[in-house]
């Protein structure tokens, strides 16, 4: 096969900020790693079609997103923590209330999560979503509907936490 030079252009400008739609979408470095390197192969043996036909980076972060959704399938559970990616880390750090967002979401299960950051974070429509993760239109709403809710009840309020006094 050919290399595409457009191909190579298309990954030195948009790889860093697939890496990173890869950490929000798995919660750790490595996962969002192997699932940009993924997509990214995938996206090389349908380039010559995916250029012609569609946008390239829909395309890829559609693939990541399925991808991740298979992954939690194998697995079925997983365990996530709150550690910072290893080495030079150029975006600013989260704030420690925003640290205890991430968290909360970090917590989620995968679909949950996924249809959270399809939907806030890639601004998709509950459409769009069903036809990414493959899931029904009300099972995308009712998937966004539970995220949120434990998201608000993971989250405390910091006159909640500290109680009344006397």
């Amino acid at each position: 096969m050919d290399d595409d030079p457009r191909f190579a252009d298309f990954v030195a400008e948009r790889a860093d900020a697939l890496l990173r739609y890869g950490y929000v979408l798995s919660g750790n470095s490595h996962d969002a790693a192997d699932l940009t390197q993924e997509a990214l192969i995938r996206l090389h043996r349908a380039w010559s079609r995916v250029r012609r036909k569609q946008d390239p980076e829909s395309y890829t972060r559609m693939i990541m997103a399925r991808l991740h959704i298979s992954t939690w399938r194998l697995r079925r559970r997983e365990r996530l923590t709150w550690d910072l990616p290893e080495g030079l880390h150029l975006d600013v750090l989260p704030s420690e209330v925003e640290q205890g967002l991430w968290q909360a979401l970090e917590g989620l299960p995968r679909k949950q999560r996924a249809v959270l950051v399809l939907r806030y974070y890639e601004q998709l429509t509950d459409a769009e979503i069903s036809g990414v993760l493959g899931i029904s239109r009300g099972t995308v709403r009712s998937h966004a509907s539970l995220g949120l809710n434990k998201l608000r009840s993971a989250v405390s309020h910091p006159t909640a936490a500290n109680g009344s006094a006397l």
